[in-house]
């Protein structure tokens, strides 16, 4: 810890590979939180995992699960709170910010005087930093400040960002900061918000503030959020998408939302990870945003995703996931608390992953799509019209858990493959996205990972070995000598045949018992994706004669 007096310090305390902080740089440390305001009794600065798992239990924040991860429940605020999240309006954002459902509008004095607030909350008071980065590209990374006033989120943010080495912390300022009290409720009649929980991001003073959900994947969204903003006008293409490589070196992104299967088809024994939430793709190539991942992980088995499961062990944070109460070990199939459950761990948990998590620009892109009408062909293969029509239609179904009040999956048209962390408008990621594609020929493919032979609550969620095979055969090239066939209501290219998978599967009306049902929610889902996509305007007719022609 580090007094405000400077009086003491416990060098113990100070991140892994460093034993005695130098006195000039805790000075650097407790000015630049003065300079904002900030003034607690204590300070807990880069703690090693140990130690920090050591805090978390004496103060009672988590319990040691039998594989030797922290458990942690998030009381009331079991996903992310869209709603409550804002952006500050000011000279900055009003004509760069896609304002609307997603990107809400705050005032610049409301901003400043919940922050102010929030100074006098912490004095007095013992807070964690995290200091470090987000971006492994060392050209266009990001140096972050993380405040917390819990142990448990500590721990999360030192697994899921990327750690700086001992030079680094050294010499460490951030450029953004982000703080994060669970303790610190809003009244919305007097500050603003909407309910006691907000999220602000203030893009010109570079500050994030977030207060009453513990919610820890609000931490992680809300950098990302940042480096959304700022990276398009540096012409680099940021990305809601898993990465990674293959023996040959080839790089394969996937897009989708939380519950499509970033993360698990992803981590791919054949494979090396680059990451599974956040990319951002640059002249040479792409690079994680995050040095950790964040798996859901409600129904986990470890047959099906063995990375996963082994990864979950000492220095992994799990999110209301629920203990046998016997045996202590994590019970995966038990949703009571949520379906959103979650594990938090470093990236080098995952055998052969990539570090520092680089890669050469992709040949294959895949986005997916869980797909609640069921009517969506398993793959298919898109022009670059069309991937840019899809990235920025981005239809899928919000699973249950993954935001408060969603109990079953729900049909939902997220922009980019990521609404809720995109400030800009889809047409600029879009843009860039096209541009990639074509200088690099890259080869883009949908996959629908929802349900196959009727809705949901009739249908079965597609089978994972089957969706793995038709990835593998999308990467290797397998499916680049096959015939396809023209689904006419989507305007989609099928392809007839894929290794190890039964034909009928590849058409979607097949798997329907009732023909007349599946060509009627068929012709339902396509006239939603035309109407949709008229939100966005003026966008060229090669792009929208892409999508369905209803």
């Amino acid at each position: 810890m580090i007094r405000r007096d400077n009086k003491e310090i416990d060098g113990e305390s100070i991140y892994l590979m460093i034993e005695d902080l130098e006195a000039e740089n805790t000075g650097q440390v407790v000015s630049q939180l003065e300079q904002m305001g900030l003034k607690p009794e204590k300070i807990y600065r880069n703690l090693q995992v140990k130690k920090l798992i050591d805090i978390i239990i004496e103060k009672n924040e988590g319990t040691l699960a039998e594989n030797g991860a922290i458990s942690i429940k998030t009381g009331k605020y079991t996903g992310r709170s869209p709603d409550d999240r804002f952006i500050v309006d000011d000279k900055q954002t009003h004509d760069s910010v896609d304002w609307g459902k997603i990107n809400h509008p705050f005032q610049e004095d409301k901003f400043d005087k919940i922050f102010e607030k929030m100074k006098r909350h912490v004095k007095d008071k013992e807070i964690f930093i995290f200091d470090g980065f987000v971006g492994a590209d060392l050209d266009h990374r990001l140096s972050i400040r993380i405040i917390t006033d819990h142990a448990w989120q500590s721990l999360f943010v030192r697994q899921l960002f990327i750690r700086p080495s001992a030079t680094e912390l050294q010499s460490h300022k951030p450029e953004y900061t982000l703080v994060a009290l669970n303790e610190f409720k809003a009244i919305p009649e007097v500050d603003g918000t909407r309910t006691e929980a907000f999220i602000l991001l203030n893009y010109q003073k570079k500050i994030v503030l977030i207060g009453a959900t513990p919610y820890a994947g609000e931490i992680k969204k809300s950098m990302f959020s940042v480096m959304n903003y700022i990276l398009p006008p540096k012409n680099i293409f940021p990305m809601h998408c898993s990465a990674n490589i293959g023996k040959d070196g080839d790089t394969a992104l996937f897009f989708g939302l939380s519950g499509t299967g970033k993360t698990t088809l992803s981590a791919d024994s054949n494979r090396m990870l680059i990451g599974d939430d956040e990319h951002g793709w640059s002249d040479k190539g792409i690079f994680n945003f995050e040095g950790g991942c964040y798996a859901k992980c409600i129904n986990l088995k470890k047959e099906a995703e063995p990375q996963i499961w082994d990864a979950i062990r000492s220095g992994s944070v799990l999110e209301n996931v629920v203990l046998d109460k016997k045996t202590m070990m994590p019970d995966f199939d038990d949703g009571s608390i949520t379906e959103n459950t979650r594990a938090a761990y470093p990236l080098d948990y995952i055998p052969g992953s990539v570090i520092p998590s680089l890669g050469g620009n992709p040949k294959v892109i895949i986005f997916l799509t869980a797909d609640a009408f069921g009517v969506m062909s398993p793959i298919a293969k898109l022009t670059k019209e069309g991937a840019m029509y899809h990235f920025m239609s981005g239809y899928t179904s919000k699973l249950a858990g993954t935001e408060r009040g969603i109990t079953e999956p729900r049909a939902t048209f997220s922009e980019c493959f990521g609404a809720p962390f995109m400030s800009r408008h889809a047409s600029v990621y879009a843009k860039l996205l096209g541009e990639k594609i074509t200088k690099h020929k890259t080869v883009v493919y949908l996959i629908n990972t929802g349900w196959s032979g009727g809705p949901y609550g009739i249908g079965k969620r597609m089978n994972i070995h089957h969706t793995r095979r038709m990835v593998t055969a999308a990467l290797t090239g397998e499916l680049d000598i096959v015939k396809y066939r023209h689904d006419g209501v989507f305007n989609l290219d099928v392809p007839t045949s894929c290794p190890d998978v039964p034909s009928e599967v590849l058409d979607p009306r097949n798997t329907w018992s009732e023909k007349d049902a599946y060509d009627h929610s068929a012709r339902k889902l396509a006239q939603m994706f035309v109407e949709n996509f008229k939100k966005f305007g003026n966008v060229s007719k090669e792009i929208r004669d892409a999508g369905p022609q209803i």
